[in-house]
């Protein structure tokens, strides 16, 4: 589904992402994980053309969108959920959601229900402003909108940072439906390890900008990806 061949992407004159390659195939759940600073949010912006990209290419479902712009790739099916969230605060959560159908193929009139049934805390929080819910209240609200928009690929960096259990729990339940679905994939960057461990089938780390290991899943144990995280 999605392909990441030679990725290069700098600030400046420093390289950032040096040649990464990276694949997602339909309905699986791949993890990216690393270090902080190490370039996983930059490869997640460039595969949303948020950041321009020096060399190699970004294609999905075989269509190239190296070049492509931020809108084209949502309406394409890809569905971004960035760290620290990013709803508007000054609009409320229905409002929020709302302008994700925009990026919606289908062109619903009005919010899926299975996005309520998915966070059944937004529905009773309709008419109230983003920027006054918690943290979790807006991880929620972020990942429903990104599901409101009808990706075939939701990519989440790092969904668990500042999130207490239950709704990391909550988070994780939401993952595993929509993977038992087959309905979207998700490429997943995390840093608490057991909570990519149960849901991912796959698996890349990177260090210094690079893939520097990848594999499944069932294969990695924490002591071979130790020097690699911050546990």
């Amino acid at each position: 589904m999605l392909r990441i061949r030679n990725l290069c992407v700098s600030y400046g004159e420093t390289a950032i992402l040096r040649g990464v390659d990276l694949e997602v195939e339909a309905g699986e759940i791949v993890c990216l994980m690393g270090r902080n600073g190490v370039g996983k949010t930059t490869l997640l912006k460039s595969v949303m053309g948020l950041l321009r990209s020096r060399g190699g290419s970004v294609t999905f479902e075989g269509r190239d969108l190296t070049t492509a712009t931020p809108d084209v790739r949502a309406r394409a099916g890809l569905g971004y959920v960035p760290q620290g969230r990013e709803i508007f605060p000054q609009l409320t959560v229905l409002e929020n959601l709302k302008l994700a159908l925009l990026a919606n193929p289908a062109r619903p009139r009005s919010v899926p229900e299975d996005v309520f049934d998915f966070f059944p805390m937004l529905r009773t929080m309709l008419d109230r402003k983003g920027g006054v819910l918690s943290g979790g209240q807006q991880q929620q609200l972020a990942i429903a909108r990104a599901l409101v928009a009808g990706p075939k690929l939701l990519i989440l960096d790092e969904p668990t940072e500042g999130i207490q259990p239950s709704i990391i729990a909550l988070i994780g339940r939401v993952l595993e439906s929509l993977k038992a679905a087959g309905r979207v994939a998700v490429l997943l960057v995390e840093q608490y390890f057991e909570f990519a461990l149960r849901l991912a089938s796959r698996y890349y780390v990177m260090e210094k900008g690079a893939i520097v290991m990848q594999g499944g899943v069932a294969d990695l144990d924490r002591e071979t990806i130790k020097p690699y995280l911050a546990f």
